[in-house]
């Protein structure tokens, strides 16, 4: 008996250990942190571009383009001119689906940032503001995906026949007297509204993963995000 209890122990021991090792949680690494913080901005942005990219993503959604201020003067004075009475939901139209066409870029840059994140970056970012994930972003995509996003919203809206149908627009109203010549850069316009909307969902989605636990949907996030929870 004197030397059975101690086997019975030894194998009693051994047959449990994943028990007595969920017990004891393996600390939170720094290189968890980061790759915590890379899967919630792949996860974010990924549904961010597939929403946005999808039909009626920019067009029928909080994040509809609406036209600049100075392109309104336009179509106001529009509304009286044959061919041109319902001017401005077809441009409104051709622009946003311009923007959804082009969203599709968006994906790989945002890969490339999320890849080039450092440990420092993904600390900061845990422990900083509610949007530091999105300010990371914008601070290191914005300037590449203005420039993915201008030249094909430009082939987007000529696809669509954006450009010459604001062209025949901004034609017709310059040669009514005494209202000054139009001609604003739809392509830029339409672009910097692209990304707002795109940034501001992508930050949506932040926001959501912070403060929302059903929507850490992997291991890794609720144990990263759960890190944030108690030093909040």
């Amino acid at each position: 008996m004197k030397y059975l209890l101690p086997l019975l122990f030894s194998l009693t021991f051994m047959a449990c250990p994943a028990s007595i090792g969920d017990l004891i949680e393996a600390p939170l690494s720094n290189a968890d942190i980061a790759r915590g913080l890379k899967e919630a901005l792949s996860l974010g942005t990924d549904e961010s571009v597939s929403f946005l990219s999808a039909k009626d993503g920019y067009y029928k959604s909080a994040y509809k383009i609406l036209l600049p201020e100075e392109a309104r003067k336009v179509t106001d004075r529009l509304q009286v001119i044959p061919g041109f009475s319902n001017v401005e939901e077809v441009i409104l139209e051709k622009i946003n689906r311009a923007a959804e066409d082009a969203a599709t870029k968006a994906g790989p840059i945002f890969l490339d940032a999320i890849k080039g994140m450092t440990i420092n970056d993904a600390l900061g970012i845990l422990m900083g503001e509610r949007d530091a994930a999105t300010d990371y972003l914008h601070r290191t995509t914005y300037d590449a995906l203005y420039g993915e996003f201008q030249p094909v919203l430009y082939e987007s809206l000529e696809k669509f026949n954006a450009v010459q149908y604001w062209a025949d627009a901004v034609n017709a109203y310059n040669k009514i007297p005494l209202l000054g010549d139009v001609n604003p850069r739809l392509d830029d316009y339409v672009a910097q509204q692209a990304l707002v909307g795109l940034f501001s969902l992508v930050e949506k989605k932040e926001e959501g993963i912070r403060s929302d636990v059903s929507q850490r949907v992997t291991p890794l996030l609720q144990k990263v995000f759960a890190k944030q929870d108690s030093n909040s």
